[in-house]
């Protein structure tokens, strides 16, 4: 039988004196005109939007074809934490039909990326408020994020500020919230979305699939395939669910590849502690991103990876490690504005080269090696790890520079080798068991780094964050940068005596 899924009725108003005192006093003052803002975040100044946080979305979509829009309900429940008199959206590359707020048709208007919305009252912090934006969600044009079109449907690569591309909402990963999709398809098309299954509902030829996510999460981490997949399932650890995602046709060759995830997610266990989420997944695309990306639950991986041979296997298993340890590295424990984006990487390439290093295939410590030779080339190039240089206007994924990665594992591995190995296991476990679920900032790191230590560290992380050159590598005073090197070797010989 069909199954429905009762919305969040948005808590009634109490206030009335207050609301009415409001309403008034916008009334007295004209308000300004509408303008896109912005959480000031460094690198996307106006990315999210401040004065409300969101609980949950609930976005319905109805796919046609990638040769047009989808046609696209996203229902928002949230809470005012100040007085609005308006409410800005992130959104772009759709149109917008119509809004209510609380259910009463409401105003709206565009503003640069931003949906501006306009209530019929104004809004008293710490209410409670649904948004129900009626729109289209376009898939067509050049891939900028967002939707990205695969040889038979589509998949979704929102990082880092293109969730906005797909539907409105507060775009910035400080910002977490359960989502809900209900998506419909023709029937010979499969579904899949981040969370867990939640039923399917068939009208003539048509299938609605429902999904929904228990953990919060982020808008960029959102992960939606339509296409003529085969979804594979298995068991990990603990009896986790393990589904995959992949081409319907290549589902014997990607086998070998799909099997290793379980003893992967036990690998990573043993190092941090228990899965984060409800299931994981592999979700292999027949498309060309020229990128891998950790989407909550079910990580995006170009197909490319296992099929054209270019890469040996156990580098291809070290990048599947990457991608998992970002659920628990980013995704579970989120970054609390993208100059915090090094948490991720640096933790996500530091068990990428671990994993390599214990199977034999690549020296960690080689590799760090060699990462700290470029390092000052690479902080001159996209500046240091917990103060990287925003992109080039319309690059979001611009960002991730080496210094995001090689060069802010190598920040790890400095600080394992200043507090010793023990110490540094201990805080790799706290950090994920303390902000589960969470955002959290560098600063929070630095100083979890310490209470686990039992000193205060700030004068050895600081330049190792913030400096423009690397400073020393402690139990390696040989190494060098390729800058010193290069001058320590034009100094002329000394003569002899």
């Amino acid at each position: 039988m069909p199954i429905t899924f009762p919305r969040r009725r948005a808590h009634r108003r109490n206030a009335a004196l207050a609301t009415a005192a409001l309403a008034a006093l916008a009334a007295a003052v004209p308000p300004a005109p509408p303008a896109p803002q912005g959480l000031g975040d460094r690198l996307f100044p106006h990315l999210g939007n401040p004065g409300y946080d969101v609980a949950a979305y609930d976005i319905d979509l109805d796919y046609h074809g990638n040769r047009r829009p989808l046609d696209a309900v996203t229902t928002i429940d949230a809470r005012a934490t100040r007085e609005l008199n308006r409410v800005n959206l992130d959104f772009t590359h759709g149109t917008v039909r119509s809004v209510t707020v609380d259910g009463r048709r409401a105003a709206f208007t565009t503003a640069g990326e931003d949906l501006v919305i306009t209530p019929r009252t104004p809004l008293a912090a710490h209410d409670r408020f649904e948004i129900t934006v009626r729109h289209t969600s376009d898939p067509r044009g050049p891939v900028k994020g967002g939707w990205v079109r695969t040889r038979d449907g589509l998949v979704m690569a929102n990082q880092a500020n293109a969730a906005h591309r797909v539907f409105p909402g507060n775009d910035h990963p400080s910002d977490k919230a359960v989502f809900t999709f209900h998506v419909t398809a023709p029937r010979e098309l499969t579904v899949v979305a981040g969370g867990q299954p939640r039923g399917r509902t068939r009208e003539g030829d048509r299938t609605t699939w429902h999904y929904r996510l228990r953990h919060p999460m982020a808008t960029e981490l959102a992960q939606i395939s339509i296409g003529r997949s085969t979804v594979v399932r298995r068991r990990g650890p603990g009896g986790l669910p393990v589904r995959d995602v992949v081409p319907a046709a290549d589902r014997a060759r990607l086998a070998k590849w799909l099997a290793k995830t379980p003893r992967q997610i036990a690998w990573m266990e043993r190092r941090v502690g228990r899965y984060p989420f409800e299931n994981y997944g592999v979700l292999i695309a027949d498309a060309a991103t020229g990128f891998e990306l950790e989407t909550q639950t079910l990580s995006l991986f170009e197909r490319g990876l296992f099929t054209d041979g270019a890469f040996p296997a156990w580098y291809i298993e070290s990048i599947m490690v990457h991608e998992l340890s970002h659920q628990w590295f980013g995704n579970s424990v989120s970054p609390h504005r993208w100059s915090d984006l090094w948490l991720n990487e640096a933790h996500a390439t530091w068990y990428e080269a671990l994993y390599a290093d214990q199977r034999g295939k690549a020296s960690l410590t080689e590799r760090m090696r060699q990462a700290y030779l470029l390092s000052d080339v690479w902080r001159a190039d996209g500046g240091p790890p917990a103060a990287p240089r925003a992109a080039d206007p319309g690059d979001q994924i611009g960002i991730f520079r080496p210094v995001i990665y090689d060069g802010s594992a190598l920040v790890l591995y400095a600080l394992r080798q200043e507090i010793g190995d023990a110490a540094f296991q201990r805080l790799q476990r706290a950090w994920v068991r303390r902000h589960r679920d969470g955002v959290a900032t560098t600063e929070d790191f630095v100083r979890l780094a310490a209470r686990i230590a039992g000193r205060d560290l700030t004068g050895f992380l600081h330049p190792w964050l913030y400096g423009r050159t690397t400073p020393p590598m402690p139990g390696h005073p040989e190494w060098r940068t390729a800058a010193k090197r290069a001058r320590s070797e034009s100094r002329p010989a000394p003569k002899p005596e």
